[in-house]
């Protein structure tokens, strides 16, 4: 009964790690061309290591600058 408690909130906190590495995936901006989709392939192949490797890894990989707004309006 104490492992299938165990498995049951570790799967829980797999996936929601999961879930939040690809919104996460999704919303970066990567210094390489596919950094997304190489990323989200290698999520959901590795399915709980691959959140883990993601999060480790992402500093190194994202561009740290945000977006600038910069409309361009013709008078």
């Amino acid at each position: 009964m104490e492992y299938l408690l165990l498995i049951s909130v570790l799967s829980i906190l797999s996936l929601f790690l999961w879930f939040w590495a690809l919104i996460d995936i999704v919303k970066s901006r990567f210094a390489i061309q596919y950094g997304n989709s190489l990323w989200l392939f290698l999520i959901i192949i590795l399915p709980v290591i691959g959140p883990i490797v993601y999060f480790l890894l992402k500093r190194k990989m994202t561009i740290k600058k945000k977006r600038q707004f910069k409309p361009k309006f013709n008078h």
